[in-house]
C-alpha cells in the first residue's frame, strides 16, 4: 500500500507539517459507496484531512471525527480516523451530478454547500472536545484553514486534492496541513505566506504525481524541512456482527418484536463501510433476551 502520512518540521521547528497520499483508502471508499465523482471528490477530502488529523493525537484509543452538515445537494459527510493513519467515512447522499466550476474542475463547493463542520476530538476524557465552524466555502481545505484559526488557534495552511478518472476511479488523492507553533518569528510568517501565495495547487501537484515527501519539499524545500515519521494510512472499519447487533439491541421493543413477528430474516448494513450483516429470526430472539 502506498498511501501514507509524512510528518515532519521546518524552520528550526517554527513549523510543523504532515503530508499525505490517499488514493488507495479514498478509492476503497468510493468503491464501497459506489459515489459519483463530485461525491468522491468531496469525500476523499474529508477522509484525508481526517487522517492526516488523527495522527495528530497521541493516545492509542484517540479518536477524531469530522462531521459536515450541509444543505448542497450531498447532505453531509462524516469521517472517523484513529492515531495511527486508519480512518473510515461516508456522504449522506452518494449520487450527485453538477456541472464543473469555472475552473474546470469537480465542483466541490456547490456540492457540500452551506453548512456546519464539527470537530470532535474523544481523547479518553469525561468529555469529548468539541469544535464547531460555519462552512466558509464548502470545498473542506479552506474550511479546516478557518477552523484552525478560530478552534484550536492555530495559523494553519491546508491542502486538498482528489482527480476522478472517466471511469470514476480514483487517479489521485493527498493534501497537507502546515501549521504555525507558538514561538514562531515574524520574518518566518512572512516567508512563508508568501510561498504559499505563490504555489501551484495540490491538484496540480498530484496531477504530476508528487509523493507526500516531494509536495513538502515543494513548499517548504527552502525552510530546512526535516521529516521525522512516515505512517501507513488505510480506510479501515472495525465494525462486526457484535457491534451491529448491540446497534439493533438500541432499537424499541416493540420494533423489536415486530421484526420477529414477521419472521423474515434481515440485512443491516454498516454507514461507513457498507458492510452487510445478515440477523436470522434467531439472532433477533437472542438480542431481545
Amino acid at each position: 500500500m502506498n498511501d501514507r502520512i509524512v510528518r515532519g518540521t521546518a524552520a528550526n521547528h517554527q513549523i510543523r507539517v504532515f503530508a499525505m497520499s490517499s488514493r488507495e483508502l479514498v478509492e476503497v471508499a468510493r468503491m464501497a459507496h459506489e459515489t459519483t465523482a463530485v461525491v468522491t471528490a468531496a469525500m476523499g477530502r474529508v477522509l484525508t484531512a481526517a487522517a492526516m488529523m488523527g495522527v495528530m493525537m497521541k493516545n492509542e484509543n484517540d479518536l477524531l471525527t469530522i462531521q459536515i452538515r450541509s444543505e448542497g445537494p450531498i447532505k453531509g459527510i462524516t469521517a472517523t480516523a484513529d492515531a495511527f493513519g486508519r480512518v473510515k467515512g461516508y456522504t449522506h447522499v452518494t449520487e450527485v451530478e453538477l456541472p464543473l466550476n469555472e475552473s474546470g474542475k469537480l465542483d466541490v463547493g456547490t456540492a457540500v454547500g452551506p453548512g456546519v463542520m464539527h470537530v470532535t476530538k474523544d481523547l479518553g476524557l469525561k468529555e469529548p472536545y468539541v469544535g464547531q465552524i460555519d462552512l466558509q466555502t464548502g470545498e473542506i481545505a479552506e474550511d479546516l484553514t478557518y477552523y484552525f484559526a478560530t478552534s484550536e488557534q492555530t495559523p494553519s495552511a491546508v491542502g486538498l486534492g482528489v482527480l476522478v478518472n472517466r471511469d470514476q476511479s480514483v487517479k489521485q488523492a493527498g493534501g497537507f496541513i502546515i501549521q504555525l507553533m507558538p514561538d514562531v518569528e515574524e520574518e518566518t510568517i512572512t516567508k512563508l505566506e508568501e510561498k504559499i501565495a505563490s504555489m501551484r495547487s495540490v491538484t496540480e501537484l498530484l496531477e504530476e504525481g508528487m509523493t507526500p515527501e516531494e509536495i513538502l519539499e515543494e513548499l517548504l524545500g527552502d525552510f530546512g524541512l526535516e521529516i521525522s515519521e512516515t505512517i501507513p494510512a488505510q480506510f479501515y472499519c472495525n465494525c462486526s456482527k457484535e457491534r451491529v447487533s448491540h446497534a439493533i439491541a438500541s432499537i424499541s421493543r416493540e420494533e423489536l418484536d415486530q421484526l420477529i413477528e414477521e419472521n423474515e430474516p434481515i440485512e443491516v448494513k454498516c454507514q461507513f463501510c457498507n458492510g452487510a450483516y445478515d440477523f436470522s429470526v434467531e439472532d433477533l430472539k437472542e438480542i431481545v433476551k
